[in-house]
């Protein structure tokens, strides 16, 4: 099979199911933008030690779940041919659980706080912002098209996992968080 189908080359692609898109189409922007993220994270991911709670956790499940999230929005919506979201009620849990777990372990936030300070709280940081482009894009979405609930709070509660991971990946590699200084 070739990787390349030619069906592209006038700035038009296929949902699942069949239909015909432009691109630039708000539905295409929401998808390529989880699928964007799910890049990051594979990247961010590498950084971290594969035996790890939080890779596994990263790969085993976050990547998977953006993934099914993709698919679902590359779906359209008007066939009879319907990809679910593949998101539960427990995958917002799971995050709400490791937020708490990794927040109890860090100093209060008194500040704010900018990205950087080590490569892998960078990626983090790059992680938290992609996913708050890419909740706007299925935000833009749902406004033409109603997308389910549980995606938007999903990437909702993603991105304050990232913004938590990055603080708790600073602590774990003794760097001190960059606090924002006001201009006097």
């Amino acid at each position: 099979m070739k990787i390349y189908s030619k069906t592209g080359d006038t700035g038009e692609t296929g949902l699942f199911g069949g239909k015909r898109v432009s691109k630039d189409d708000d539905r295409v922007e929401a998808y390529g933008s989880v699928d964007e993220l799910n890049s990051f994270l594979g990247s961010l991911a590498d950084a971290l030690d594969k035996t790890s709670d939080l890779y596994i956790f990263l790969t085993k499940e976050v990547q998977c779940r953006l993934f099914d999230l993709g698919s679902h929005l590359a779906t359209d919506p008007s066939g009879t041919f319907q990809l679910p979201s593949g998101l539960e009620e427990g995958d917002l849990l799971a995050l709400e659980n490791w937020i708490d777990r990794m927040t109890e372990e860090l100093p209060p936030l008194k500040n704010f706080i900018l990205p950087g300070g080590h490569p892998v709280v960078s990626a983090a940081h790059i992680c938290r912002t992609v996913c708050r482009r890419a909740e706007r894009a299925v935000i833009r979405l749902h406004h033409l098209s109603p997308v389910e609930g549980i995606v938007l709070q999903y990437l909702n509660r993603l991105s304050d996992f990232f913004f938590v991971l990055a603080r708790h990946l600073s602590k774990q590699t003794g760097t001190e968080e960059i606090i924002w200084q006001k201009r006097t």
